[in-house]
């Protein structure tokens, strides 16, 4: 190459080096922190994470220090920065997801007045009746009032707590907590707003007459941007001690919809399926759709002008995970006993109501149980059982969000439990969905808070649907004979479900 070829490809380098752009995603869970740092080409640079724990001084509560969030999140940070410090110093955009519905609580001087109250904290079930009485809930906000939602639990304060509830300033959800860390300002965007249940998710803005009905007004609310636009600029602080220079702060998402993000799943019909401890069929689409009467949860996606419904289980992997501490085997050991394509059902069949349920029956209190049990059955049956039971959960949910939804033919899965060949054929063959295994690498919410700060940018197309490492069709003849057994699982719920409900 000549003197001048060189100098061309050198100078080409350079120009790279100078446009070369880092994008970090945040993800805050229950457990822990993840921080994800990616390029321009959303190739995976490097990885942070710090754990959590949750404190529950009674029963039924579930609480965490918002400053832990910081702590946590600081930690991670560090753990990516020592692993690729130069990359880092290129960084342009943050984008935060996380764990929906806690709330935090802050004074005139935004410091927290008590420890968060989180999702699964189950302790405002009696004001979710009385706010029921006092607003359209379910119309304006698209779902029926329960305890995981932040509402209820700002009434629970408002009862129980009335001199916190009167120094409240500020309630931001968790993700925006740490989004006020970041720029200093009060921050949220509609996905996570969804969830409070004071949004009116169809116009996309706070709504006063739910607000007033928990003793609340907009000024108690942070600003609203879309998921996928800037909410603010990294304080100078921060800036500074990290090496960086000015970087942006995109909204973010809650959690669901930031895996959706990470999928790529942005269009109406776009589907995935998580087998998680608790398990989520989510759909996206173009307008807002409400089916209360069915526990589906309609929510604003975190795209502009679009939403998104959720069937929601809460005893999925944490079913399999039950089975597998009564017995001292483990989950793997367990799903292994089970053959990869079964060609019949378990004789015996198991309802997953080990935490109450949510979609499509709405009854907290309800029991599980096995059904069908003889002397000759053993682990095997029983753990087949299980899994069909979680898969014929999932088809409830199905059939609750085609019900007022889009119909869904194909889903992608995400979860420890899609590890399993033998569940996903199993929910295959009881959903009738077609499922999508994505290709091992970074798919979760971490990435769609990466991507939605590359779409803060002004970067296009980011939300690009992952390579399928295998898609598994429902097994028609087992599709067949799961037929009666379905039916005999609607039957059988009512006995579990009692009248524990509110719907």
């Amino acid at each position: 190459m000549t003197q001048s070829g060189w100098l061309n490809v050198l100078a080409r380098l350079l120009l790279k080096r100078w446009n070369y752009r880092m994008y970090l995603g945040l993800d805050l869970g229950t457990s822990g922190v993840k921080a994800l740092l990616i390029d321009d080409a959303q190739a995976v640079i490097a990885q942070g994470h710090a754990a959590l724990t949750v404190q529950r001084p009674r029963p039924n509560w579930s609480e965490q220090d918002p400053q832990s969030w910081i702590a946590a999140t600081q930690a991670a940070i560090h753990e990516l920065r020592q692993s690729a410090p130069r990359a880092f110093a290129d960084l342009k955009a943050i984008g935060v997801s996380g764990q929906m519905h806690g709330a935090t609580l802050l004074d005139e001087n935004d410091r927290p007045l008590r420890p968060a109250i989180l999702w699964n904290d189950g302790r405002a079930e009696a004001e979710c009746r009385a706010l029921e009485n006092r607003a359209d809930f379910r119309g304006i906000a698209g779902n029926i009032v329960m305890a995981g939602f932040t509402a209820p639990k700002l009434e629970w304060v408002r009862q129980h707590e009335p001199e916190v509830f009167a120094k409240t300033r500020k309630v931001l959800l968790p993700k925006d907590y740490i989004g006020f860390w970041l720029t200093g300002r009060h921050m949220s965007e509609m996905s996570d707003a969804a969830g409070t249940l004071w949004l009116d998710v169809a116009r996309r803005e706070w709504s006063d007459s739910l607000l007033a009905a928990t003793g609340l007004s907009s000024a108690h609310m942070p600003d609203l941007v879309e998921g996928s636009e800037q909410a603010g600029v990294l304080r100078a602080e921060l800036a500074t001690e990290w090496g960086v220079g000015t970087v942006c702060v995109a909204g973010g998402a809650g959690d669901n919809a930031a895996t959706a993000c990470g999928l790529g799943l942005t269009s109406p019909g776009d589907a995935f399926l998580s087998i998680g401890t608790s398990g989520v069929l989510f759909t996206t689409t173009d307008q807002f759709a409400a089916n209360t009467e069915k526990a589906v949860h309609s929510f604003c996606h975190a795209v502009p002008d679009t939403w998104h419904q959720m069937g929601v289980i809460l005893s999925a992997a944490d079913s399999l995970n039950w089975l597998s501490q009564i017995t001292g085997q483990s989950a793997k050991q367990l799903t292994d006993l089970v053959e990869d394509s079964p060609t019949a059902p378990s004789p015996v069949t198991f309802l997953p109501y080990l935490s109450g349920e949510r979609t499509p029956h709405n009854a907290p209190n309800a029991t599980a149980s096995f059904l069908g049990l003889k002397r000759q059955h053993g682990l095997v049956e029983l753990t087949q059982a299980v899994l069909e039971g979680v898969a014929f959960a999932l088809n409830d949910c199905r059939q609750a969000i085609e019900a007022r939804g889009p119909s869904l033919s194909s889903a992608w899965v995400v979860g420890g439990g899609s590890q399993s060949v033998a569940w996903l054929n199993i929910i295959a063959a009881a959903t009738g969905l077609t499922l999508k295994v994505p290709e091992s690498g970074a798919q979760g919410a971490a990435l769609g808070a990466a991507r939605l700060a590359m779409a803060s940018t002004g970067c296009q197309d980011v939300f690009a649907k992952p390579v399928a490492a295998s898609v598994i069709q429902a097994n028609g003849p087992l599709k067949e004979l799961y037929k009666d057994r379905k039916s005999y699982f609607e039957a059988l719920a009512p006995v579990a479900l009692g009248s524990n409900g509110y719907s």
